[in-house]
Parts: C-alpha cells; structure tokens; sequence
C-alpha cells in the first residue's frame, strides 16, 4: 500500500471537504502517489481518479412512511397522544358536531309536519341548552312526550 497521506490532504483542500471524504481509486494509488503538485492532483480529479465522497446524510424515508400513515388517520392511540383530553378538537368543535344533526333531525320533522312549530321551538330551545347527548337521545325524548310514534 503507497502512502497518499499528502495527496488526500491537498486533494481534501482543493474539493473542499475533510480528508476522509477523498476517495482515491485503487486501480491508479501507483498514479496518485507520482502527483506532487496541485496541478496533478486538479488533473487526477479532473480524470475522476480522485473523487469527493458523498456526505452522510439522515434519511427521511421512515419519516415520510409515519407522515403517510398519519394522513390515513393511523398513528393516532392514546400512545401518540399529547396534551388534555379537548386538545384534539376545541370545545366548540365538539358542540357543533353534536348539535347539527340535532337541529336537522328537528328541522326534518317539522317540515314532515310530524311536530307542530310550536313544539320544534320548545325542543330547539332545549337543544341549546344542551339537554341531549345525540339524534337518538332527542328522538328518545320526543316518542316519550308523545310527539312521534314508535318506528
């Protein structure tokens, strides 16, 4: 084995890199140990005998594959989860979630006749206040007052 301890040195200069990024081929160390001046050493890289190696750098394919699976909606257990109990979706989130399909529902029936005005005031009002849980609970709570017959 030659020594190239000043070849790589000089070489390291001149592509701008440390020295153990230079790579020196094997087939031409016989060439590359004759290289004294700079001007055989820009020639060597210039023949791509002497070459700068490629930084290591951190990959991103497992970051990309979490990032994929979380746009699926994995990845999402009380494991993952940081944070309070409404830190995923505000309070108002929650409450217009809960309460569309309840004004809905009573919009429907009272268009359909099956309650009068009068009574879809009473259970909007109600519904505001936050009396039921879902669309199941109010339904539940007009068949029991005797608005709507059992289905």
């Amino acid at each position: 084995m030659m020594d190239v301890k000043y070849q790589k040195r000089i070489a390291a200069d001149m592509l701008k890199c440390g020295v153990n990024r230079v790579w020196i081929s094997p087939e031409h160390l016989d060439e590359v140990a004759d290289a004294i001046t700079r001007e055989d050493i820009k020639e060597l890289i210039d023949r791509n005998v002497i070459q700068k190696r490629q930084k290591k750098g951190v990959s991103r394919g497992r970051a990309r594959y979490i990032s994929e699976q979380k746009k699926k909606g994995r990845r999402k257990g009380p494991g993952s989860r940081k944070g309070k109990k409404l830190a995923g979706t505000s309070k108002k989130e929650k409450w217009m979630t809960r309460i569309r399909p309840i004004r809905s529902e009573l919009k429907e029936l009272r268009d359909s006749g099956k309650i009068t005005p009068q009574e879809y005031r009473k259970y909007y009002m109600r519904a505001k206040g936050g009396m039921y849980r879902s669309k199941a609970h109010l339904k539940l709570h007009l068949k029991s007052d005797g608005h709507i017959e059992e289905e």
